[in-house]
C-alpha cells in the first residue's frame, strides 16, 4: 500500500529557470480570469461563494475585484507569481478605480517576452533598466495625446466607454457635467428598474440634530434656519451657563437664528433652550447638529471647512477653547441651512471668497501629492466646499444586481474625476498603438542588446490590449490591426459599430490618469519580477502543527 504523502509543505529554496516557468503559469492563470472583462463585448467572471457561505454567486466584471477574490492558486511556486499580479492590480484599482484589465494583460505580455529574452541569455537587470527607460518614452507620449472633455454629451460618451452600460453613463454624464471632478455623489441600491439621480443644494456633512425638539419641518423632519449664525467646535457643553456668551454675542450680533455644531448638548442645556422658545425672551431660535467626523481628525478638518466656509473660527477642546471664550469673530454666516437625523447642510455661507479659494486650491495641491488612501478623504473635502452634490439611485431586483450595478457605478465614476481632472487619450488601445513609433526611434540606434530587446518587448506588448479588445469581441485580431495602422494616427476600432473610426469623433475616449498608471503598473512591476531569480518558502508552520511533522 502506498504511503499517503504529508499535506504540509517543508520549506524550500526555488531557483531558474523554475521560477520563470511557475510563475507564469500562475500569473497566465489570473490574467485568463481577467482578460475576457475586458471592452465594449465582455464576458463575465462568477465568483462562487457558495462553499464558505450562504450568499449568492457574484458576477464580476472589474479586474481588480476579480483578482481580489483569488487569494491562492494550486502550487505554490505558480501562487507566488499570480499573488504579485493580484498586488499590483489591486493597488491600480485602489488608486485610479480601472484599469486593471489593461495592466494585467500589458503585464503578462510583456512579462512572458522578457522572460524569453533572458532564457536565451539575456541580462535581467539591464533589460529591466531599458524597460524602465521606455516606460518613460511611453509616458512621455501619453502626454501629448491628452485633451480635456467639456459638455454632458462628451462626458456621456466618455461613461460609455467606461461602463457599457447606456443609461447609467446617461445619467453620470449628466451629473458630472453639474458637480464637477470633485463633486459629491452618492451611490444608493433602489428596488426598481430605473435609474434615478437627485441633486443636494449646497455643502453637507454627516451629522444628526441633537434633539428632535429643535425640527420645524415636519413635513421633511428637519430643522431649516435662514440667514443664520453658525458656531462650529468639538466641545461638549454640559453646563447652561456656557451657553449664555453663545446666545448673547448671537442676539448682540443682530441674528435670530442660531446653528450650534457641538458634539454634544447636556439635557439642562436642551432644557435651557426649550425654555427660551417657550418663553421667546431671546427671540433666537436655536438649532444643534452633532460635530461631523468620528475620529478627532475628522472632526477637525470638519470644522476648519465649515468655518472657512462660513467666515467664522471653530473652538477646539484641544486648543484650550471653552464657549465662554467666544467673541464675534467666532460666528460664521450663512444663508440658510438645515440638519435632520443624518446630516447637516449649509447653503450659501458668507465666509471670504478669496480665503475659500486659497482653500480649494491648497486641498487640490495636496490632493495632487497624495497616496490613494487620503484622496478620497481630500475629494471629499473639496467636493463639499464647492458644493456639488449627488444620489443616484442604483436599481435591481436582486442583491447580486444591486451589488454588481453599485461596483459598475463606483468605477466608472472613479474613472471620469480622473479623466475630469487630468484628460483623456483616445480609447480603445489606439493610445497604446500610437505610442509604438515613439520607442522604434528611441531604441533605433541602440547598441546594447538589452535595449533593443527592450524596445521589441514594449512594441510587441502594446498590442495586447487592442488584440484582447478585438478578440473578447468575436473578431480576428491580426487583420484589423493591419487596417488601424494603415489608416493612420488617430483611428482605431468601434467594436459596437463593427467598423474603422477616428476616435476622437466617436467619442471612444480612455481617462489618460487611469492609462498612464495601468502602463506605469504593468511595466515597472513586470521589469522587477524579470530579475528575481530565487524563491525561498518558508515551512507552512500550521500545517506541520496539524500533521506533528518538524
Amino acid at each position: 500500500m502506498a504511503k499517503k504523502k504529508p499535506s504540509w509543505q517543508p520549506p524550500g529554496v526555488v531557483f531558474q529557470p523554475a521560477v520563470a516557468r511557475t510563475w507564469q503559469q500562475g500569473i497566465d492563470q489570473l490574467v485568463n480570469a481577467i482578460a475576457p472583462t475586458l471592452g465594449p463585448l465582455p464576458r463575465l467572471t462568477l465568483y462562487d461563494t457558495s462553499l464558505n457561505s450562504s450568499r449568492l454567486p457574484e458576477l464580476l466584471d472589474s479586474g481588480g475585484t476579480i483578482a481580489r477574490r483569488i487569494i491562492e492558486i494550486k502550487g505554490r511556486d505558480q501562487d507566488v507569481g499570480a499573488m504579485l499580479l493580484r498586488h499590483m492590480l489591486w493597488q491600480l484599482q485602489e488608486a485610479v478605480g480601472d484599469g486593471t484589465a489593461t495592466a494585467a494583460v500589458l503585464f503578462q505580455a510583456i512579462y512572458r517576452e522578457g522572460v524569453r529574452y533572458l532564457t536565451a541569455g539575456g541580462n535581467a537587470m539591464r533589460l529591466r533598466g531599458y524597460l524602465e527607460e521606455g516606460l518613460r518614452v511611453i509616458l512621455a507620449e501619453l502626454a501629448t495625446l491628452r485633451r480635456h472633455l467639456e459638455g454632458k454629451d462628451a462626458l456621456t460618451r466618455l461613461a460609455y466607454t467606461i461602463c457599457y452600460d447606456e443609461p447609467l453613463a446617461k445619467m453620470l454624464g449628466e451629473i458630472f457635467d453639474t458637480i464637477g471632478a470633485y463633486g459629491r455623489l452618492e451611490l444608493r441600491s433602489a428596488n426598481g428598474r430605473e435609474i434615478e439621480r437627485e441633486y443636494v443644494e449646497g455643502m453637507y456633512w454627516d451629522s444628526a440634530l441633537l434633539a428632535r425638539a429643535m425640527i420645524n419641518n415636519q413635513q421633511q423632519q428637519r430643522a431649516d434656519l435662514e440667514n443664520l449664525a453658525v458656531i462650529a467646535t468639538d466641545l461638549a457643553i454640559e453646563n447652561p451657563y456656557d451657553m449664555v456668551p453663545l446666545l448673547t454675542t448671537a442676539v448682540n450680533a443682530g441674528f435670530e437664528k442660531l446653528l450650534v455644531i457641538a458634539s454634544k448638548l447636556s439635557d439642562p442645556v436642551l432644557a435651557l433652550l426649550a425654555l427660551n422658545r417657550e418663553k421667546g425672551r431671546l427671540k433666537l431660535e436655536v438649532v444643534g447638529a452633532k460635530t461631523p467626523g468620528a475620529m478627532a481628525d475628522d472632526q477637525h478638518t470638519a470644522l476648519t471647512d465649515i468655518a472657512v466656509l462660513t467666515g467664522g473660527r471653530p473652538l477646539f477642546k484641544a486648543a484650550g477653547d471653552t464657549p465662554r471664550h467666544l467673541r464675534p469673530e467666532h460666528l460664521g454666516r450663512a444663508r440658510r441651512a438645515w440638519v435632520d437625523h443624518h446630516f447637516v447642510s449649509i447653503v450659501g455661507g458668507k465666509g471670504d471668497p478669496r480665503a475659500l479659494r486659497q482653500h480649494i486650491s491648497d486641498l487640490r495641491a495636496r490632493f495632487a501629492r497624495a497616496e490613494a488612501s487620503e484622496r478620497t478623504k481630500l475629494q471629499e473635502r473639496i467636493g463639499k466646499l464647492m458644493g456639488g452634490s449627488a444620489t443616484l439611485w442604483l436599481p435591481g431586483l436582486t442583491k447580486p444586481e444591486q451589488d454588481f450595478i453599485k461596483e459598475v457605478a463606483q468605477r466608472t465614476a472613479d474613472a471620469m474625476r480622473g479623466a475630469l481632472r487630468d484628460g483623456v487619450v483616445p480609447g480603445g488601445g489606439v493610445a497604446l498603438i500610437a505610442c509604438r513609433e515613439s520607442l522604434r526611434a528611441h531604441f533605433a540606434d541602440a547598441a546594447e542588446p538589452e535595449a533593443r530587446a527592450a524596445g521589441h518587448i514594449l512594441r510587441s506588448a502594446l498590442d495586447a490590449p487592442l488584440r484582447t479588445l478585438l478578440h473578447n469581441a468575436g473578431l480576428e485580431p491580426g487583420a484589423i490591426l493591419a487596417e488601424i495602422e494603415a489608416a493612420g494616427p488617430g483611428y482605431g476600432y468601434d467594436m459596437r459599430a463593427g467598423r474603422l473610426v477616428a476616435m476622437a469623433d466617436a467619442g471612444i475616449f480612455d481617462a489618460a490618469a487611469v492609462l498612464e498608471a495601468a502602463v506605469h503598473s504593468a511595466i515597472s512591476t513586470a521589469a522587477m519580477a524579470l530579475t528575481t531569480d530565487v524563491m525561498v518558502h518558508r515551512r507552512d508552520v500550521g500545517n506541520a502543527m496539524m500533521t506533528g511533522k518538524p
